[in-house]
């Protein structure tokens, strides 16, 4: 031993320092291997008997590879190790370029005899226990099944350490050996009998600078990394639905809440208050704000909805322009009514919207079954729900129209949802903060459902709902003893579609029932008639039938909202 030291003169620590790498009674343990996505391996039409391997790190980083198989008549198809982890985030890559005297598809390195490539992202930087730092290079060298294999390293420098691993790809087992030349700029390492499916992994240490090169690294999705909760990710999703909730509730504020209106200019005073809220006055019928049933409905909701429809029927049938048949029926019959259009009625004093619902109703008939009501009646029911909702725009209710603003919100909403979705697997996919994307998918799903309460009504309308909301509660605790009974069939029937709107049929058909105009019991109304043996008694029931019937016969159009 002391012969060989005088002879390897200066050498001689670098030579000490390579047996102590390779000895398995002074083996530093292996750094902790990644776990490798893909294994080597390689397969060869004869045994690979020798495989010497030529690696010099350039001083540019890039490792230039020579291997050389005997015989030379053996062709080896190879794939290469170009990925393994490198931390809880991240792979380390490495990438095969310039390949002279063999192919290599991307995956699988196929040749015969000598082959020669260049490596990128094989350095990476290193620090030492002292707090220095150094280089190291880390490449996988030799794939089995090899009997002989001899890996020869040089570099821009001395060499500082080494080590090598022969075994499964990830093993801590050490090589047969290992050794630097005199100069210390060349390691040599050896391996016997290398089986298939393992790999000889080489490492060599660099002074810190030698090349300057650094590891390329790729970011690893898993579900765990990128949706971590932590510190930074937790308080920028809270910074953030603070802020997008905090900014949907302002949209609301400023936009959808409707215009306030000052009590005294909303209600004059008490006795004005109470005659527009009765919607009488010495007997004679005068809707709150002259609101009609149609319009009532759109306005408290601001929705078009089927109701609104059958109320209008309802009240174009008790201002006299048509009149309401009950037809006769066998006990297991279903009920049906006949639409009598009225002659002389001032067609030209309706609203726009009750005129298209006229016309969908006849279609230029006289009188109509209400079982008859489909084809072209539903396809016109878009004409009804249109001059609704533009009615309330003309009435100076709303500025817009409530069903072009809740669209436009909602559709603003899903919007923001479907980016929120798309960030999120972005995010997700190339970043750790996963969990920032589900702060736009709540607001937008948070904006799509406060869509639906965007609408905004202006002062006058504010108004107007304010009489509406005080005529419906009128309505429901309003006494017959308040109207002259001379007048009560009439006012009360006006009562009826208004109390088809605020779903109170059953109490203001009963007490139209109960009366005509002298205050007694009789057998028809103006605006409704009924079959033999039918009289007013009778008349709730038919009534409350009749407006459920009405309401499903709109519903099947699939054009107004179903309550």
């Amino acid at each position: 031993m002391l012969d060989l030291a005088r002879r390897l003169g200066p050498a001689a620590p670098l030579a000490a320092l390579a047996v102590l790498a390779v000895s398995p009674a002074h083996a530093s343990p292996a750094p902790a291997q990644p776990a490798y996505a893909q294994p080597a391996r390689a397969a060869a039409t004869a045994p690979v008997e020798k495989d010497e391997v030529t690696l010099d790190l350039r001083r540019d980083g890039v490792l230039h590879v020579k291997e050389t198989v005997a015989p030379a008549g053996v062709t080896v198809r190879r794939t290469p190790i170009t990925r393994t982890r490198f931390d809880d985030g991240h792979d380390r890559v490495y990438r095969l370029s310039n390949v002279k005297g063999g192919s290599y598809d991307g995956e699988t390195l196929t040749f015969g005899g000598t082959v020669e490539y260049d490596v990128t992202g094989a350095v990476a930087p290193v620090a030492d226990g002292a707090g220095g730092g150094g280089e190291e290079l880390r490449w996988f060298a030799v794939s089995g099944p090899v009997r002989e294999a001899v890996v020869t390293v040089t570099g821009p420098g001395r060499v500082q350490n080494l080590s090598c691993f022969a075994g499964e790809p990830g093993a801590a087992t050490a090589c047969t050996g290992a050794s630097v030349d005199e100069t210390g700029a060349t390691a040599t390492f050896e391996q016997q009998d290398l089986r298939q499916g393992q790999t000889l992994t080489v490492v060599v240490g660099y002074p810190k600078g030698a090349t300057g090169a650094a590891p390329i690294l790729e970011r690893r999705f898993e579900l765990s990394n990128a949706f971590a909760l932590n510190a930074v990710t937790g308080g920028s999703l809270a910074a953030l639905l603070v802020l997008l909730l905090g900014g949907v509730a302002l949209l609301y504020w400023t936009r959808g809440r409707d215009a306030r209106v000052i009590g005294g200019e909303a209600a004059g005073t008490t006795g004005d208050w109470m005659g527009q809220v009765s919607g009488h006055g010495d007997g004679r019928f005068t809707p709150p704000d002259g609101v009609r049933p149609g319009q009532i409905g759109t306005l408290v909701d601001e929705q078009a909805d089927v109701v609104d429809v059958t109320a209008t029927l309802v009240d174009l049938a008790v201002r006299g322009f048509l009149r309401i048949d009950e037809q006769p029926r066998q006990t297991y019959e279903a009920p049906d009514w006949c639409l009598v259009k009225l002659p002389g009625a001032p067609i030209g004093d309706l609203l726009p919207y009750e005129r298209a619902l006229w016309d969908a109703v006849f279609d230029g008939r006289d009188r109509v079954l209400l079982s008859q009501l489909h084809g072209s009646f539903a396809a016109r029911l878009t004409a009804v729900r249109d001059a609704l909702y533009q009615d309330v725009v003309d009435q100076g209710w709303f500025a817009r129209r409530p069903d072009s603003v809740r669209s436009r919100w909602t559709t603003l909403g899903v919007a923001v949802l479907a980016l929120g979705v798309v960030a999120t697997v972005l995010l997700a996919w190339f970043t750790s903060y996963g969990l920032l994307g589900p702060a736009l998918i709540i607001a937008g799903a948070a904006l799509a459902f406060g869509g639906q309460y965007m609408p905004a009504k202006t002062a006058k309308g504010a108004e107007a709902l304010a009489h509406t909301l005080g005529f419906r509660e009128y309505l429901a605790h309003a006494s017959v003893d308040d109207v002259p009974p001379d007048r009560r069939v009439e006012l009360f029937s006006r009562y009826l579609p208004y109390a088809v709107i605020f779903d109170n049929v059953d109490r203001w058909a009963r007490i139209v029932g109960a009366f005509t105009g002298d205050g007694r019991q009789a057998d028809h109304l103006y605006w409704y008639q009924g079959p033999a043996e039918w009289d007013l008694s009778r008349f709730a029931d038919s009534m409350r039938t009749f407006t459920l019937t009405t309401s499903g016969a709109i519903s099947s159009s699939r054009q107004f909202r179903s309550l």
